[in-house]
């Protein structure tokens, strides 16, 4: 049987907390993969102050994100990504459009964001498709994607 220790979090992790919480896990999992990776150190009585200083500088970075994403929001909302894809003679693409590529159109455009923020449906025809970006944990914008010819 594996126990199960008390680990403080340096960094966001998917499904377990964001920076700053103190977490219960498996032994296996915080000794192979959360301390490997830089993500989590032992829980100990003198860690108080380490959480108090993760928690506050989290505090910090989440309201300039928030400006930030309240900012990006204004212009991204109901605009439009127009990208360009190879297409056969029926009207389907050779390939799909990639959130990645629709990430990378945003950033040319002057809106930074990450391919992994973006929600959209698989884009395999020419058309308008609509796409949604997650610019912090409590604001998205959604904003349409239109792919023609080449």
């Amino acid at each position: 049987m594996s126990k199960n220790v008390q680990v403080i979090l340096t960094s966001n992790v998917q499904n377990l907390g964001q920076s700053g919480d103190t977490v219960h896990v498996k032994a296996g999992y915080a000794r192979n993969f959360l301390f490997p990776q830089g993500l989590a150190f032992e829980w100990s009585k003198g860690a108080g102050k380490q959480i108090e200083q993760l928690q506050r500088a989290r505090r910090a970075k989440a309201l300039a994100s928030r400006e930030d994403a309240v900012a990006a929001k204004s212009a991204i909302e109901g605009s439009t990504v127009t990208l360009t894809a190879k297409v056969s003679e029926s009207g389907k693409l050779f390939g799909g459009i990639s959130a990645a590529a629709v990430a990378q159109a945003l950033t040319k455009a002057g809106n930074a964001v990450e391919a992994s923020a973006i929600t959209m449906d698989v884009i395999k025809t020419t058309g308008e498709f609509p796409a949604e970006v997650q610019l912090h944990p409590e604001i998205s914008a959604k904003f349409t994607v239109k792919v023609v010819a080449e």
